[in-house]
């Protein structure tokens, strides 16, 4: 879905929080899915969005923004490319909300729930260890058992908002006020 020419102008930028929390979601998606990489480019493609990331080393390009990354990038995303990635990063969350919905049911027997937690949590550990920098922080945060189990939480729980009707806005508003 290529952008709106009808569409208001963005005219926000994320703040240096958001940025993290956007890529940290995509990070996520990577770990829900063992091709999430390819599949925010064939995304981007498919969404019309060549002109803003063209190969995968510009969207990489782009995800480096987050000042909590082993190489990180001092120049902004312009709130064109912020808008281009919340789209591809709802439009992956509606093709994983079963995944999804799968983590956050109550429904299911406590032990396939941490099981799937498990899972989950080890991917995402393993890409935080490959790609943050661990002496920040928020990274240390992440890696913590008990603190990083609700980050992980609650990344899931927007990734899942984020998806549907109406996604879009809901994230975009989430990480224009996103807290420490």
């Amino acid at each position: 879905m290529p952008l709106d020419p009808t569409a208001p102008e963005p005219s926000a930028r994320l703040p240096r929080r958001g940025l993290e929390r956007l890529d940290l979601l995509l990070l996520s998606v990577e770990a829900l899915d063992l091709n999430g990489g390819e599949s925010m480019v064939w995304m981007s493609e498919q969404m019309g969005f060549t002109s803003l990331f063209p190969n995968r080393v510009e969207l990489w390009k782009r995800r480096c923004t987050n000042p909590l990354r082993r190489t990180t990038r001092r120049d902004g995303l312009d709130p064109v490319e912020t808008d281009a990635m919340i789209r591809i990063l709802c439009s992956l969350a509606d093709r994983l909300y079963p995944l999804l919905r799968g983590l956050l049911t109550s429904a299911e027997p406590a032990e396939v729930l941490s099981q799937r937690w498990d899972l989950f949590r080890g991917r995402l550990l393993e890409l935080i260890r490959e790609r943050m920098n661990p002496r920040r922080g928020g990274v240390q945060l992440l890696l913590d058992p008990d603190a990083g189990a609700r980050q992980a939480r609650q990344l899931v729980q927007a990734l899942a908002l984020g998806s549907g009707a109406g996604g879009f806005e809901r994230l975009r508003a989430s990480l224009l006020d996103a807290q420490p």
